[in-house]
């Protein structure tokens, strides 16, 4: 691996994100923890475009976590709408509740801390406590990973997700607090519009001088990332459709054999629903399905 000073990658990545970084709300200094917290929650597997009006709506429901936790699971299910992977809106929930349980409602600044909290795995502890908090750690996305796997490895994609990823982004972090957040920040904000997957800009990347790939001519290195499975006349999606007739019935159940009726797979149906049941995002009593209380 390719021993890269700090001093080559992280002013040039500074000063370009100064320069080009998108006005996304989460990165506005008032922010807070909580509004941190909630977005990164979202942004998991979902565009950044779908997010943002999503966010507003839900922050301007729940400006706190405790307003969050007072109300029962399925108003969140419910809000979270067409989002996608609904089982984030019950852990969102659920770490309401236990930070008003464990941290008095106040968003904990520890990456130990926040990692105690359901839902919350490396990335958002990382994420919350660097850019709401002003730790310094380092942060590290599936758009960081392309960035360093192409400057600095050399790799046209990155690997599977390894405790050496952590290890390579804190060896490019500046020393100071507001410094490294930002390199973090740029990172990801390169990979995300610049550093692409497929399509990559190099004509426009600040890191192009030091890039290994570029060097190296561009070699295709293999891609090892997972391919999503088709969304039409999935499981997934007779969950989302299962979901949505749940949402617009609130707070009425549904009965069983009148959820989606419509479906052309009855077998895939009844599997849509006891996926639900057993995830948490749907209960059935006497009859009926309902989302959860």
């Amino acid at each position: 691996m390719p021993d890269l000073a700090t001093p080559l990658i992280a002013p040039p990545l500074i000063s370009w994100y100064a320069e080009f970084a998108r006005d996304l709300p989460w990165r506005r200094p008032d922010f807070g923890a909580w509004g941190v917290l909630v977005s990164e929650f979202m942004l998991q597997q979902t565009p950044v475009n779908r997010v943002i009006p999503h966010l507003e709506a839900w922050l301007e429901r729940w400006p706190t976590p405790g307003a969050l936790a007072a109300e029962p699971p399925a108003e969140a299910v419910r809000q979270w709408a067409n989002l996608g992977y609904p089982r984030r809106a019950l852990r969102l929930h659920r770490a309401a509740v236990e930070i008003g349980q464990r941290h008095s409602g106040v968003v904990p600044s520890e990456v130990e801390d926040l990692l105690a909290l359901s839902g919350v795995g490396e990335y958002t502890a990382r994420a919350v406590a660097v850019f709401a908090n002003g730790e310094r750690h380092p942060v590290v996305d599936i758009n960081t990973r392309r960035v360093l796997a192409r400057v600095v490895t050399g790799r046209a994609q990155p690997g599977p997700p390894a405790r050496t990823d952590l290890t390579l982004m804190e060896s490019i972090l500046p020393a100071g607090l507001a410094d490294a957040a930002t390199v973090n920040a740029a990172t990801m904000e390169l990979g995300a519009i610049v550093c692409t997957a497929r399509t990559p800009r190099c004509g426009a990347c600040p890191l192009a001088e030091v890039c290994a790939w570029r060097a190296a001519g561009y070699p295709d290195t293999g891609d090892v990332r997972r391919k999503q499975a088709a969304y039409e006349g999935s499981d997934r999606q007779a969950r989302g459709a299962v979901l949505k007739m749940l949402r617009e019935a609130a707070p009425l159940p549904v009965a069983l054999d009148e959820v989606i009726p419509g479906w052309p797979d009855v077998v895939q149906r009844d599997r849509a629903i006891a996926s639900l049941v057993a995830d948490g995002l749907a209960e059935v009593r006497g009859g009926v399905l309902q989302l959860p209380t």
